[in-house]
């Protein structure tokens, strides 16, 4: 059943694909002229306009089924954009928390690396202290 259901789609997939191209322009166009010649070669006009406005109404309503499916195909393929759309601002979101978190590791590296500048500057000051006091102790013995 399924299968069906998927032939059928196929077909009016690609009859709807079909109905835009200018060959179907031309094809209609010269149906048209056709039907309005017809009464040259001996068929009755009424006959003519029946027929005629039978096929135009049947394809009417054949072109809005069309339109409808082609209307149907692309909301849900709006629908998975959207959905991808959602997907992308929340991954856009993440990356735009790690970013902040990376920035704050930074600051937090800078002010670590200031502190152990300041120390490191310290211990050479108490190493120099230490050293003249050395030099000290050892001129007094």
């Amino acid at each position: 059943m399924a299968k069906k259901f998927y032939n059928i789609e196929k077909i009016s997939n690609r009859m709807t694909g079909w109905i835009g191209t200018p060959q179907s322009v031309i094809l209609h166009t010269l149906f048209f002229a056709g039907c309005f010649i017809l009464p040259f070669y001996g068929v009755k006009i009424e006959d003519v306009l029946l027929v005629l406005t039978t096929a135009v109404s049947l394809e009417a309503i054949y072109l809005a089924i069309f339109i409808q499916m082609t209307v149907n195909r692309t909301s849900e393929s709006l629908e998975e954009v959207q959905e991808d759309v959602k997907e992308l601002g929340e991954e856009v979101e993440d990356i735009s928390d790690d970013i902040e978190d990376i920035q704050e590791d930074e600051e937090e590296d800078a002010k670590t690396k200031i502190t152990l500048e300041n120390i490191e500057t310290d211990l050479q000051k108490l190493l120099g202290d230490v050293e003249h006091l050395k030099k000290i102790s050892n001129g007094k013995m």
